[in-house]
């Protein structure tokens, strides 16, 4: 009887922890989801609306010429800031205001892709973003059910990642339509796989938080699923951005 009641209390353990690492899992993507959809309204809301607009674009009204204006700005540079910030201070910031600079960070990013609106015309968005979404979805599937260790592959896409930015910034200078459209494709091939990488990752966190005892469960956990979060928003707004790079069609 009382062997059998160890056994019982073990088994009682295991499912409280399973349980820790699917709610842990389930509040990265409910993060997710509420970035994208701050983003996605945003993204709307000053797009389409003229006098919002207005505040990222000045218009010289003796040459017609349209400028970036002072908040145009703030909103293309700052989220990268924020993520900085999230980043590197996650120890020292509160869960409160790692929040709130989340909550930020995803409003400034979708009006700073309000631009998107401008430049193509809607069906390819909303084609492009379903397209994203299904490429997600299948990538994140797969990350989180195979038992292939894609731990190795990190390393090798973060280079990837660190290259497209380097390659991005030399074509600012050289303004070559074939050689963005080449760093596009290699784009959606290495977030693509970034994403099915970043899943397994977080998978693998859920399953070692119950180790860590209840306050960092209540704390630290709640943090850490804020970054994973931005971690696969990031993954999913590359790949949407340059299936609309290839695809999109122009207004």
């Amino acid at each position: 009887m009382e062997q059998q009641n160890y056994q019982y209390q073990d088994n009682t353990v295991f499912v409280q922890e399973s349980s820790v690492s699917k709610k842990f899992f389930a509040n990265v993507f409910l993060w997710m989801f509420v970035a994208l959809s701050l983003s996605s309204a945003a993204a709307y809301l000053f797009g389409t609306t003229d006098s919002l607009m207005q505040y990222l674009i000045n218009i010289n009204p003796n040459t017609g010429r349209a400028s970036m204006s002072i908040f145009g700005y703030v909103a293309m540079f700052s989220p990268l800031a924020l993520v900085l910030t999230m980043g590197f201070g996650l120890s020292r910031l509160s869960y409160a205001a790692l929040v709130s600079i989340f909550v930020l960070y995803s409003v400034l990013t979708g009006v700073s892709l309000s631009f998107i609106m401008l430049t193509y015309t809607s069906s390819s968005v909303v084609s492009c973003f379903a397209a994203a979404a299904g490429i997600f979805g299948i990538m994140a599937f797969m990350g989180y059910t195979t038992n292939i260790d894609l731990s190795k592959f990190g390393p090798i896409l973060m280079v990837g990642v660190i290259g497209l930015v380097i390659a991005g910034l030399i074509n600012m200078f050289l303004q070559s339509e074939q050689f963005s459209m080449f760093m596009a494709f290699v784009g959606i091939a290495i977030f693509t796989a970034l994403t099915a990488y970043d899943v397994q990752k977080i998978k693998r966190i859920g399953e070692g938080i119950e180790a860590s005892g209840e306050q960092v469960l209540q704390v630290e956990s709640k943090k850490m699923a804020i970054v994973a979060a931005l971690s696969l928003y990031l993954d999913f707004l590359n790949i949407f951005l340059f299936l609309l790079r290839i695809f999109g069609s122009r207004k």
